[in-house]
């Protein structure tokens, strides 16, 4: 995939994949966020510790300056799991509590007026967990902060969690983005 601000779409475009395997993965997410570094963008990266490292070891190959934009809040990387204990009650999202914390994290990341995109990968969690209503509810979250703050964002699902019983909320899910990555 060749280096390419505008694969990623204009500010509040929320995107997702579906992918068979990790490499897919972190092949889109590196260009992601490689792309938004070289930008000057701020990078907010909500995953699990696995894809968080996998990640970093890919942007270091890559050249960007990860450490400085970690240190400057231009690239901001988070646990996945921490986000969701800090905001989930009885299995459910408190929109205040979501709304207050990762409109904290896109100011961080916005400072001296940069652009934000973002990358969340709890929705992924919550639907892996079975928690169906609340992956569709979280998704509504983040297209209402990405309307609000004007980010881009993307998402990302393994194929292997969908089953056919699942295709209401499926639906759903992919009629909250504005666009699918195959």
């Amino acid at each position: 995939m060749d280096s390419n601000s505008d694969l990623w779409g204009a500010p509040c475009e929320h995107l997702v994949q579906f992918y068979d395997n990790d490499e897919d993965f972190l092949g889109v997410l590196e260009q992601f966020v490689a792309d938004g570094l070289t930008a000057q963008e701020g990078v907010v990266v909500i995953a699990t510790p696995a894809h968080l490292s996998a990640l970093h070891w890919r942007l270091l190959k890559r050249g960007p300056d990860v450490y400085s934009a970690m240190q400057s809040d231009q690239y901001l990387a988070l646990s996945a799991e921490a986000m969701l204990s800090i905001f989930m009650v009885g299995g459910w999202p408190d929109d205040e509590r979501f709304n207050a914390f990762v409109s904290d994290i896109l100011a961080r990341a916005s400072v001296g007026g940069r652009r934000v995109r973002a990358f969340g990968e709890m929705v992924a969690i919550l639907w892996a967990q079975g928690n169906s209503s609340a992956t569709v509810r979280l998704e509504s979250l983040w297209q209402n902060l990405c309307e609000q703050h004007q980010f881009r964002l993307l998402c990302a699902y393994p194929k292997g969690g969908f089953s056919v019983e699942s295709g209401d909320s499926v639906q759903h899910i992919c009629s909250s983005h504005t666009r699918v990555i195959a």
